[in-house]
């Protein structure tokens, strides 16, 4: 079973504090985002669920998976949400040397264009973070919803997510056919019960960051 945690401590925002880990905020919004996509399957049905929500997310595309489907990438836009760099084949920054990893960047770079990039795996060297840092945002998260774990069901995925998330939260989800299905079946209840509590759903932006 892998580890990882659901709520990352406060020891990992002083350890990379240039990176992004939450984004404060007076009006109680949270950051719903998606991993590992585009799918043509699993995102057009997360697209379908956030509008019938009317909310906004944001989706850290691969570039392998954008040049295949680029129309998607397309979609997501036009639906008004925001995309992020993912890398182009999704390599763990810890096993990669730096030189191979900003270029992983770049080769997405060429793909789509965002300021907004997310580590794999949220793995990422310091040495990374200081090359990274000089043209994008490094947006990690404070929630994990741990859709990626084989042993948790969807409602131990909306658990996770509403018992954690809290004004200015920025939340993972995956867009990944290997466990997308539960991740889908989760997702409304998650905003539904995040949108009871006065939260207000927003996607990623320069204008967020720098306010």
């Amino acid at each position: 079973m892998p580890f990882y945690l659901v709520k990352t401590p406060a020891l990992f925002r002083w350890l990379f504090p240039s990176c992004v880990w939450r984004i404060p905020n007076k009006q109680n919004k949270i950051f719903l985002t998606f991993d590992d996509g585009p799918n043509p399957t699993f995102t057009r049905k997360i697209l379908a669920i956030l509008k019938a929500h009317e909310i906004s997310a944001t989706f850290f595309c691969i570039g392998r998976q954008a040049q295949k489907h680029p129309e998607l990438l397309n979609e997501i836009l036009a639906s008004g949400h925001t995309i992020g760099n993912h890398s182009q084949t999704h390599k763990n920054g810890w096993k990669t040397t730096t030189v191979d990893y900003v270029n992983e960047v770049t080769d997405c770079a060429r793909i789509f264009t965002s300021s907004l990039f997310r580590p794999p795996y949220g793995k990422i060297t310091p040495k990374q973070v200081k090359k990274l840092k000089r043209n994008y945002k490094i947006i990690m998260w404070d929630v994990l919803g741990a859709d990626f774990d084989f042993l948790v069901d969807a409602k131990k995925i909306e658990t996770n997510i509403t018992k954690n998330t809290q004004s200015g939260s920025i939340i993972v989800l995956h867009d990944n056919p290997k466990f997308a299905a539960k991740m889908l079946e989760a997702l409304p209840l998650i905003i539904t019960n995040l949108k009871e509590k006065g939260y207000v759903f927003s996607s990623i932006d320069a204008t967020l960051l720098h306010p």
